[in-house]
């Protein structure tokens, strides 16, 4: 088996086929890539015992970061776990009161914020969640004061007001809920982004009928503060707002039709679509990391993404007629070449089959997920959704 660099080299000069086993070196190294190239969202969250961290950060993110991550001591009362799919790095001070704890903790941040100023974009902390839960009924002058001091450090902080209930929305939200949010608010705190409290409940409570609540907010709302080179990792991160995936999706799509088309511009014989492979390869594993995969699947997703690029196909440079050609508008089978707009069509309906094949994933219930990316079902649903076409608007 060749190497990926060798590949996609002798692609270049136009030499040779591909077996399955080529495609998958080189899926697994652009996987590799892409999921590098996304780096790592990093958010330090705060608040007593009791508050709902973890609760918040699985709604958000569906993992329990600190049960399934990579965890070490970073500072004196604070720990830094690191998901193990790499786009999700979370700073908790477990059992955080206010106090001389959080004095330590404030002491111990000052140093990592000075050490990582001049450090990567993914090594740095790019959000921060102060945590409190609104039947406590009150915020202490301590509370606000280390929210003064995590400003001062440079970090933008959202206050999150957790477990609030509601009757469905944000303009039901418990009264006493409200005036706290408005108390606080009142104090002249530098709250991020807007100046407002955000309000929240990230477990639906079936006995007193209140809702999860506000979570696409603090989302929206911390996609303002965080640098734009740790937006890729949180869009892969997050699993609650699919909408910003597809777009993510999306981009990836339309810069991987412009090289295709780019490729197809002089027409080229059907023995060479083999030439179009390196694009759509590098699409897949990009749209792949845009999603978020966990990374327990991709191990399987190398060998996945070379059957789905050869269609079954012994060489894949026939597959463009073999398997996928027939199901795109355009692609007509009789004739003897590729041009720029079969190319990029090919690639685009490529593109979105694999993009729903990712989301459908995500949607599975944890049990089922494991089975659905070890099995058959990717590769039958891809072809599926590969014979139904793109969306009119992708």
């Amino acid at each position: 088996m060749a190497d990926s660099s060798d590949i996609v080299r002798s692609l270049s000069k136009g030499k040779g086929d591909l077996s399955r086993s080529d495609v998958e070196a080189l899926f697994a190294s652009k996987l590799e890539e892409a999921f590098a190239a996304l780096g790592c969202f990093n958010l330090a969250i705060f608040g007593k015992t009791g508050a709902g961290k973890s609760t918040l950060v699985n709604a958000i993110f569906g993992a329990q970061v600190a049960e399934t991550g990579f965890g070490k001591p970073v500072t004196k009362g604070m720990n830094y776990y690191r998901h193990p799919g790499g786009q999700l790095g979370l700073y908790d001070s477990e059992g955080f009161e206010t106090g001389t704890s959080g004095d330590v903790i404030l002491e111990g941040l000052h140093r990592l914020v000075k050490e990582r100023a001049d450090a990567p974009v993914d090594e740095r902390i790019h959000a921060v969640w102060y945590l409190a839960r609104w039947s406590d009924r009150r915020f202490e002058d301590r509370q606000a004061d280390f929210v003064r001091k995590l400003d001062a450090l440079g970090l933008p902080v959202m206050v999150v007001l957790t477990q609030v209930p509601s009757r469905g929305s944000l303009d039901s939200v418990h009264p006493e809920a409200e005036q706290m949010a408005t108390y606080i608010e009142g104090l002249g705190l530098p709250l991020k982004p807007s100046g407002s409290v955000l309000l929240t409940n990230a477990l639906a409570d079936e006995f007193t009928g209140s809702p999860v609540l506000g979570l696409q907010e603090l989302l929206d709302a911390t996609y303002l503060v965080v640098p734009e080179a740790a937006a890729g990792a949180l869009t892969a991160a997050q699993q609650l707002d699919l909408e910003r995936k597809r777009q993510a999706a999306k981009r990836v799509i339309l810069s991987a039709v412009a090289i295709a088309s780019g490729v197809g511009a002089t027409p080229i014989p059907f023995a060479d679509a083999v030439l179009l492979v390196p694009t759509q390869v590098t699409m897949i594993a990009r749209i792949t990391a845009a999603y978020g995969v966990p990374s327990t699947n991709s191990r399987t997703l190398a060998a996945l993404g070379s059957i789905v690029l050869t269609g079954g196909a012994t060489m894949a440079g026939r597959y463009a007629v073999t398997s996928l050609l027939k199901f795109v508008p355009g692609g007509n089978v009789a004739s003897s070449v590729i041009s720029a707009g079969v190319a990029g069509t090919l690639t685009r309906t490529v593109g979105w089959a694999w993009a729903r094949v990712c989301e459908h994933g995500l949607m599975l219930p944890k049990e089922q997920a494991g089975a659905f990316w070890s099995g058959g079902a990717p590769q039958e649903l891809f072809l599926a959704f590969m014979r139904k076409g793109a969306p009119k608007a992708g």
